[in-house]
C-alpha cells in the first residue's frame, strides 16, 4: 500500500536545497552481476533505478547501506560509489574477522561506516559486547558504527555502545512503534541517549516505525528528535523499503519532511550540513 501525502498536513517545499542527501537507501542486484547470499531473495533494486529516483526527487548526494541479501559482499555498493563520482557513498556489513588492510581499503572507496543488525528477522552477525573491540580497529579509519536493533533491544545494546570509541549512528529511530508516544520507555531510551553527542540518528523509516499506512505518528517522534537535537539528525528514503508490508510512496517522504524539519533552516541542517560533516562528502 502507498501513503499519499496530504498536503493540508504535509505541505511540500518548493524544492529541496542544494546539496540534499539521502543519507538510508540499498541496492540490490542485479542478481546476474552481483550474487546474492546463500539462502537469501530479494526484489533486485539496481543502482540506476536509485540514481534515476534521485533525479526525480531533487536529491544530490546518498549514502548507500549493505542490504542484507547481499550478506558481506558489498560490491554493489562500492561499484554505485564509484559510478557516483563523490556524490554515493557507503556503509558496509562485515564480519568481525575482516583484516585491517581490507577495512582501510574500503574507507580508501568511501565506506564511511560499517553496520550491524540486531533484528529479529535479520540475522545477528555479532555479540554486541565484541563491537567494542571492533570499534578500536575504525576508529583511525574516521569509519562509524551503525546499529539496526529492535525498540526491546535498545535498553541492552546502550550500555555496550557507550563504550565504543567511535560515532554510533541508530537507524530509523531505534524501531520504536511510534503510536505509543515520545513518554513510552523505549523512545525516552532513545531520546536520553541522544545526549550524549556521540549519537546520531536516522528520523528515516517514519513508515518503519508507523505500524499502519498512516505515517502521522512515526513524522511526529521524527520532528521532536530534529527539534532537540537540530544537529545530529539526518534522514534518508530507505528506498527500495526491504521487508515491508505497508510501502510508502517516495515523493510522499519528502513531502513529510516538511512536518519533520518545518523551517528551511532545520531543513538544510537535516538534508545537507549534517550528512556533510557526519559522512565527509568530497566538496
Amino acid at each position: 500500500m502507498s501513503q499519499t501525502p496530504d498536503a493540508s498536513i504535509f505541505p511540500t517545499f518548493a524544492a529541496l536545497p542544494s546539496g540534499a542527501c539521502d543519507a538510508h537507501c540499498h541496492v540490490v542486484g542485479p542478481e546476474s552481476d552481483y550474487p546474492f547470499a546463500p539462502g537469501k531473495t530479494g526484489t533486485e533494486a539496481p543502482r540506476e533505478a536509485l540514481f534515476a529516483l534521485h533525479e526525480k526527487l531533487g536529491i544530490e548526494r546518498c549514502v548507500v547501506v549493505q542490504s542484507a541479501t547481499h550478506g558481506f559482499d558489498n560490491l554493489a555498493i562500492e561499484d554505485t560509489i564509484r559510478a557516483g563520482e563523490g556524490r554515493y557513498l557507503g556503509v558496509a556489513a562485515v564480519s568481525l574477522d575482516i583484516a585491517d588492510a581490507e577495512l582501510r581499503r574500503m574507507a580508501l572507496a568511501g565506506f564511511r561506516g560499517i553496520r550491524f543488525n540486531f533484528m529479529a528477522h535479520l540475522a545477528a552477525h555479532a555479540q554486541p559486547e565484541r563491537l567494542v573491540e571492533f570499534s578500536r580497529r575504525l576508529a583511525p579509519l574516521d569509519m562509524h558504527l551503525q546499529v539496526h536493533c529492535a525498540s526491546t533491544r535498545l535498553a541492552e545494546l546502550i550500555p555496550v555502545l557507550q563504550r565504543t570509541h567511535v560515532p554510533v549512528m541508530i537507524d530509523h529511530m531505534g524501531r520504536v512503534d511510534a503510536t505509543l508516544g515520545p513518554e513510552h520507555p523505549h523512545f525516552a531510551a532513545l531520546h536520553a541517549l541522544l545526549r550524549d553527542e556521540r549519537f546520531w540518528v536516522k528520523v528515516s523509516g517514519v513508515d518503519r516505525i508507523s505500524p499502519t499506512a498512516d505515517l502521522t505518528p512515526g513524522a511526529a517522534l521524527a520532528r521532536l528528535l530534529v527539534a532537540d537535537y537540530p544537529d545530529r539528525c539526518v534522514w534518508g528514503t530507505d528506498w527500495p523499503h526491504p521487508n515491508h508490508h505497508h510501502v510508502p510512496d517516495d515523493a510522499a517522504l519528502v513531502a513529510m519532511l516538511s512536518h519533520i524539519a518545518p523551517d528551511e533552516a532545520l531543513l538544510h541542517r537535516v538534508l545537507v550540513s549534517n550528512p556533510q560533516h557526519f559522512y565527509r562528502f568530497p566538496t
